[in-house]
């Protein structure tokens, strides 16, 4: 079983270098590692470049589409995604290729702590609140879902589901579409002892605790037709409410 590993990347250099000692110290190393250069215009190349990796470069700008640039250019059976700020444990590999020896498993995904808390929350909170937030998905759609910086998929699995999935990086939550898209495959898994550490960055603001989980309900609203339980606008709501605390 081969692994392609494949990190999108926007002006990440503060970051990126550390994501790349993290892979390059796996126990089972990745067969290739794609670094989708998404117009940077700092030093993100640079970096990179003195690692062993393929540097794929997509002028389309967004998450999305850096994602879908390197999920196609990936050449193994197992595709596995990460983020430029997020640091992988030495046995993600290892653990990767023991969940998909199951042959109904589509796509797996773990848990993220942070490495960068602010001081007044502790990483303890932040664990709940993604606990809590993939408990909130499986209630909404019947089955486990995917968390971007850390999640591998069936290669065979895209190259069936990549024409269906959205390309709006506003209109929905691009983890969510991915999960709801794969399911009619096979099994979501998620691993609880597959557990990266990323930056707290993207939450030091306020409008992050809003956005990601509109854009999560958008994404479940959008395509209830897809999910185990479509449970109607009613109960979506309800998630909506529950993951905004109000």
């Amino acid at each position: 079983m081969k692994v392609s590993v494949i990190i999108p990347a926007y002006n990440e250099e503060l970051y990126i270098k550390k994501c790349l000692d993290g892979l390059a110290n796996q126990i089972e190393k990745p067969d290739e590692i794609i670094v989708v250069n998404n117009n940077s215009t700092d030093n993100t190349v640079l970096i990179a470049e003195k690692y062993p990796v393929r540097i794929v470069n997509e002028t389309a700008q967004g998450m999305i589409q850096a994602r879908n640039r390197g999920f196609n250019e990936a050449q193994y059976e197992i595709i596995a995604r990460t983020d430029s700020d997020t640091i992988v444990p030495p046995d993600w590999i290892k653990k990767i290729k023991e969940n998909f020896l199951d042959p109904d498993v589509v796509a797996v995904s773990g848990l993220a702590n942070v490495y960068d808390m602010t001081s007044h929350l502790s990483k303890q909170a932040a664990m709940q609140s993604l606990k809590s937030y993939m408990r909130l998905m499986k209630s909404a759609l019947g089955h486990d879902c995917l968390i971007g910086p850390n999640m591998a998929i069936r290669k065979t699995v895209w190259e069936q589901a990549k024409g269906t999935v959205c390309l709006d990086n506003h209109e929905v939550h691009e983890d969510i579409d991915l999960t709801i898209h794969f399911a009619p495959f096979g099994k979501i898994k998620v691993d609880p002892t597959l557990v990266v550490s990323s930056s707290f960055r993207r939450f030091k603001k306020l409008q992050s605790y809003i956005e990601y989980p509109l854009r999560a309900v958008k994404s479940v609203q959008k395509h209830k037709q897809y999910t185990v339980k479509a449970r109607g606008t009613a109960f979506i709501k309800k998630i909506a409410a529950k993951a905004l605390n109000i």
